[in-house]
């Protein structure tokens, strides 16, 4: 099924915005005031979330974004901004005074989260100025978003509604009220199965039940279709005019579900602007919500990722030293045993995959630590790497017991294995515990040290000595 050209897609996303603000650090002793942990900061990371996220991942596909929603006249709204101007969507932000911008401050020591601050008041203020300034540009775009996050900005999302309505610009709802009847007129709504279920009042599982109750509450609330999100069997749209679809979940491994529901939402919106109809989007919206679950926290999809065969996706596999200290946090929260390892790996052999294997086995996730092309060729002299940084994660991303692929320029990884303290440090050969960068501090926070044995006559050296020898003969 062909993607959409998404270069003229104009997105508009109204809704609940909000600042995901995340405190990381360690900690190492207890407060003496209080039988709580001392986290020293050292790093703090901001997302942009709610509304803000289903509009980060629309841009993502290549559309023009324009996001609506209300802030309070603090510091945090200018950083919501900025935000917004960072993923090249276009902010109309309308400060409410005496209210906060909704910010998600959550502390994590050790990558585990500790506690999460909500600051929040549910906007009561009039919506008059957010309603004028979707009518000044509603005429511009091809499709309304509403982001509900039940924050205040929808109370009354009747008015947004017949607003895109009269300019005949279908309007998707990603509902938070289990009244369906307040989204009256809307073109479709994207709830997942427990708001499903809420809405119509019983627990509904088989297709057949969902489309019985979903064509109620089509004719009930005058909608044009449902596309309910049901997790790992996938995801159903039943449209008021024509048959039901029932799409398995394509997923094979989900990592974390964190913002999915925004994504789907984003590219079943971004399809119609584009002219795709109801079951070329649910397909492709799909397919997105397989990709972002293999990713950590609140992420968006590439045209590029949609459009590679899943059967061969892995760079998602090949993160950032940031993008791994994110999947650590849910990982951990998940209970996972995390397996590290480190090489430079520059020509596979069976001795490595044995390795791999046998590391695996210790854990629920392993996690590659890649030497870059200087520092290979450091350590093993200026005709190395036979294969540059790129090429060799690809391919390590590339073998089923690898989950997470890194990169570190040191000599030795010590500094990524302290910060990320694996369960189980593996090394491969004949070392000793004492000479491995990064032994003592796994093992002084709890964890293993393995030394794993190699397979007698696999040597990446000896293979490119051989293929020399036999070049000069």
């Amino acid at each position: 099924m062909k993607l959409p050209n998404f270069n003229k897609a104009r997105v508009c996303v109204l809704g609940d915005v909000m600042l995901d603000r995340y405190w990381h650090g360690d900690t190492d002793r207890i407060s003496p005031e209080a039988p709580v942990p001392v986290v020293k900061i050292s790093r703090i990371e901001d997302r942009i979330g709610g509304a803000g996220n289903v509009a980060a991942n629309s841009q993502s596909l290549g559309a023009t974004v324009t996001l609506l929603s209300c802030v309070g006249e603090d510091e945090n709204a200018h950083r919501v901004k900025q935000l917004c101007l960072d993923h090249a969507i276009n902010p109309v932000l309308i400060p409410i005074p005496q209210y906060p911008t909704v910010t998600k401050l959550r502390v994590l020591g050790r990558a585990q989260q500790l506690i999460r601050l909500d600051f929040e008041r549910i906007f009561d203020a009039s919506t008059e100025s957010l309603f004028q300034a979707l009518e000044s540009r509603i005429v511009e775009c091809d499709v309304l978003i509403l982001s509900d996050y039940a924050k205040g900005v929808l109370a009354e999302p009747q008015k947004f509604i017949q607003c895109a309505r009269a300019h005949n610009k279908p309007v998707i709802v990603d509902p938070k009220y289990s009244d369906w009847s307040v989204y009256h007129g809307a073109t479709v709504l994207t709830p997942n199965l427990k708001e499903f279920q809420q809405a119509v009042g019983k627990k509904c599982t088989q297709d057949a039940e969902i489309e019985q109750e979903a064509r109620f509450w089509l004719e009930k609330a005058d909608l044009q279709a449902l596309l309910v999100t049901r997790g790992a069997s996938g995801m159903s749209l039943i449209p008021r005019q024509g048959a039901a679809i029932h799409i398995p979940a394509l997923a094979k491994e989900v990592y974390d579900v964190t913002g999915a529901g925004d994504t789907v939402t984003a590219a079943f919106g971004t399809l119609l602007a584009a002219g795709a109809d109801f079951y070329t989007a649910a397909y492709w919206a799909n397919k997105a919500a397989a990709i972002v679950v293999g990713k950590v926290g609140t992420a968006t999809v590439s045209i590029e990722e949609l459009t590679e065969d899943q059967a061969h996706r892995t760079a998602t596999k090949v993160v950032t030293e940031k993008g791994l200290m994110q999947a650590l946090h849910a990982l951990r929260q998940q209970g996972k045993r995390i397996v590290m390892t480190n090489g430079c790996f520059d020509i596979l052999h069976p001795g490595h995959i044995q390795y791999l294997d046998q590391a695996k086995s210790l854990g629920d996730v392993l996690i590659m630590a890649v030497n870059d092309d200087a520092s290979v060729s450091r350590l093993k002299g200026p005709q190395r790497p036979v294969h540059n940084l790129r090429h060799r994660m690809h391919v390590l991303a590339g073998l089923a017991a690898i989950d997470w692929v890194v990169p570190f320029s040191e000599d030795t990884p010590q500094r990524l294995i302290t910060a990320v303290l694996p369960d189980v440090l593996c090394k491969g050969g004949d070392y000793k515990i004492a000479d491995i960068a990064g032994a003592s501090e796994v093992l002084a926070h709890g964890g293993e040290v393995k030394i794993l044995p190699f397979l007698d006559g696999c040597s990446t050296t000896q293979t490119i000595e051989k293929i020399l020898q036999e070049v000069s003969q």
